[in-house]
């Protein structure tokens, strides 16, 4: 069982005094606690798999996807000045979690924007922009464009920092975006990194959370997106 008493599953859908236009994503906020009565049909992932499943009040991932990469969850969301969080844990030693943000890629496509790679010793961010330019020196291993919008994918890894994340306790992640911000933090004042890019001004679609957890597993847990509030 959780640690800590949690509060009922709810999604709001927030409106103004007035309606905003029609091509302008509504702000929503989501806070998913996996406690019953809960809506598989919120995430593209289908729920429960042969990986994944709710127990105990939490999002359980564990074993082989048995293709390239370990088990996905797929979680929709619309927005671009977004916060969002989430608390996780190993059941075992060993193993990672990569949370992946994406959205629009500002060619006519969606794809990955952000990596936030939770090492057992450590985090590494990775920053996904775009280009046409198939000679950008950002562009590696040579991937095709985007069949919709034929912008190249760029990859930008920053150092490893060191955080001591071994411990099988439960830890909170959490992403402010803001303009063309982020900021990024673990367990509040444990870790905290502030990134500036202009791609981090688009729309985010989804959520993706990638889970190597061996057999006993990862679980996830308190899911909140919700508008960034403007800074005082």
């Amino acid at each position: 069982m959780k640690a800590i008493m949690k509060h009922p599953f709810a999604i709001f859908i927030l409106l103004g005094s007035a309606l905003p236009a029609a091509d302008t994503p509504k702000p929503v906020l989501i806070h998913e606690t996996f406690d019953a009565p809960f809506d598989a049909s919120r995430f593209t992932t289908p729920i429960p798999n042969k990986n994944t499943e709710v127990r105990d009040g939490a999002l359980w991932t564990r074993g082989s996807s048995g293709g390239k990469y370990p088990p996905m969850v797929y979680l929709p969301v619309e927005g671009s000045d977004l916060t969002i969080s989430f608390r996780y844990r190993h059941l075992a030693e060993g193993g990672w979690l990569w949370f992946f943000v994406d959205g629009d890629d500002g060619f006519g496509s969606v794809d990955h924007m952000l990596r936030v790679k939770l090492l057992r010793d450590g985090v590494h961010l990775e920053v996904d922009a775009h280009s046409k330019d198939e000679h950008h020196p950002l562009r590696q291993n040579k991937r095709p464009a985007d069949q919709v919008s034929g912008a190249f994918r760029l990859n930008e890894h920053l150092p490893l920092e060191k955080v001591d994340l071994n411990r099988n306790d439960w830890h909170e992640v959490k992403l402010a975006f803001h303009g063309e911000q982020v900021v990024i933090s673990i367990d509040g004042n444990l870790w905290s990194k502030t990134l500036t890019r202009a791609n981090f001004n688009a729309g985010k679609r989804k959520l993706l959370w990638m889970q190597n957890g061996g057999q006993k597993g990862i679980e996830i847990d308190d899911v909140h997106v919700q508008a960034t509030l403007p800074t005082p």
